[in-house]
């Protein structure tokens, strides 16, 4: 037995109370009785005395809409999908943070398909140059760097795909935090 079972018992003495059914004392007896309910005989009683032995049909509660992201922002068209994968393509050009950072602040503008794929590339070159400098205080961090920085290499090109076929691409291990 669930508590949604107790609360569809509890709103039926509501309404039976509402329509004058019962008073003031039979509603707090039946409301204590359903609430305290372990199993689903013990709430036939409760519904037996409020509609004889023919309760009637509850139906079931209606179903949750799916959980759902929020939408992807569509291209407007072939341009915007092409300066959105120049967005994450451009930092193999050596424009590590600034390139994805100058298509936020020309492009970003305009499209919001540009801008949600220029923040995700900005984001995750941000975190990629924060685990070059922090790493290097360990030794396992001086052997991660060129792993890290291929990942980021084979990463942006993926983006750079995606991009271009209009889909929705999040890099791994990212700290977004530019929204």
């Amino acid at each position: 037995m669930t508590n949604d079972d107790r609360d569809n018992v509890v709103e039926h003495v509501k309404a039976a109370y509402a329509e004058g059914r019962l008073d003031k004392d039979e509603m707090d007896e039946r409301l204590h009785l359903a609430m305290t309910a372990r199993t689903h005989a013990d709430l036939m009683p409760i519904m037996t005395d409020l509609y004889g032995s023919h309760p009637p049909h509850i139906p079931p509660p209606p179903a949750m809409p799916p959980f759902q992201l929020t939408p992807q922002p569509l291209a407007r068209d072939s341009a915007d999908r092409v300066v959105a994968s120049a967005a994450h393509l451009i930092s193999l050009t050596g424009l590590f943070v600034v390139g994805p950072l100058i298509m936020l602040l020309t492009a970003g503008k305009t499209s919001p398909y540009v801008r949600k794929h220029a923040i995700e590339s900005l984001n995750f070159h941000l975190t990629v140059l924060g685990a070059t400098i922090l790493l290097p205080i360990t030794v396992i961090g001086v052997i991660l760097i060129p792993l890290i920085w291929v990942a980021g290499i084979v990463l942006s090109i993926v983006g750079g795909i995606s991009a271009l076929a209009e889909g929705e691409f999040r890099y791994p291990w990212t700290l977004r935090l530019i929204k």
